[in-house]
């Protein structure tokens, strides 16, 4: 597509500046620029969409907690989340992250998934709930039994899901490509048809004469 927009854009402009300083005819200088405008906004649209893209994949990261608190042999220890293995017990005090996907074996309380799942009220949890990680505790104390860790965690799997999401091309996208890539061959095909007819006829009546 850009080669044919390349090529549309150096033909229409060197024809024009021709008109203009050697021969006369009509210029397309008007044209050729409505066709830039046109051009430079498609970019910027697709730009800006790409960037709203990342930035939300940034707050979905933002999102992933980092520590968690471990309950080990009685004791409470603050532990990296990379730290934390199934069936590992950890403490979700009110208005913590839970660490990682899991289920709730001790207390009860309201969780907010909102911004995992949309759901705007929070949910109440409680013995044998599974909870995601990334949730917010809104009320009371947890204890959470870790069932899945790292890249197996609901919201590690909607990132990774984007990231592929945004490097992929669509179906779209290369239908248009292949469309493209035929246009410009259609193109080249019918401009030297058109030229060699033209030239033909103006040699045949510049002869005639």
């Amino acid at each position: 597509m850009m080669t044919l927009i390349a090529m549309a854009i150096s033909v229409a402009f060197f024809y024009s500046a021709t008109t203009v300083f050697f021969t006369e005819g009509v210029d397309f200088f008007w044209e050729l620029a409505t066709l830039i405008d046109v051009m430079l906004l498609g970019h910027w649209v697709e730009a800006k969409s790409i960037m709203g893209a990342s930035r939300a994949l940034e707050e979905l990261v933002k999102i992933i907690p980092t520590t968690a608190y471990l309950i080990k042999n009685g004791e409470i220890i603050d532990v990296s989340v990379s730290e934390l293995k199934i069936n590992d017990v950890t403490l979700v005090r009110l208005g913590e992250k839970i660490p990682s996907n899991g289920v709730v074996i001790e207390g009860s309380s309201y969780v907010n998934e909102a911004f995992l799942t949309g759901e705007s009220k929070p949910i109440s949890k409680t013995v044998d709930d599974m909870v995601i990680g990334g949730a917010i505790n809104s009320e009371g104390i947890l204890h959470v039994k870790i069932t899945k860790t790292g890249e197996e965690n609901y919201l590690a799997q909607v990132i990774d899901l984007v990231r592929k999401a945004q490097m992929s091309r669509s179906r779209t996208q290369d239908l248009a490509n292949r469309a493209a890539a035929l246009l410009l061959y259609e193109a080249l095909i019918a401009g030297i048809i058109t030229y060699t007819t033209c030239m033909f006829l103006f040699l045949n009546i510049s002869a005639s004469q």
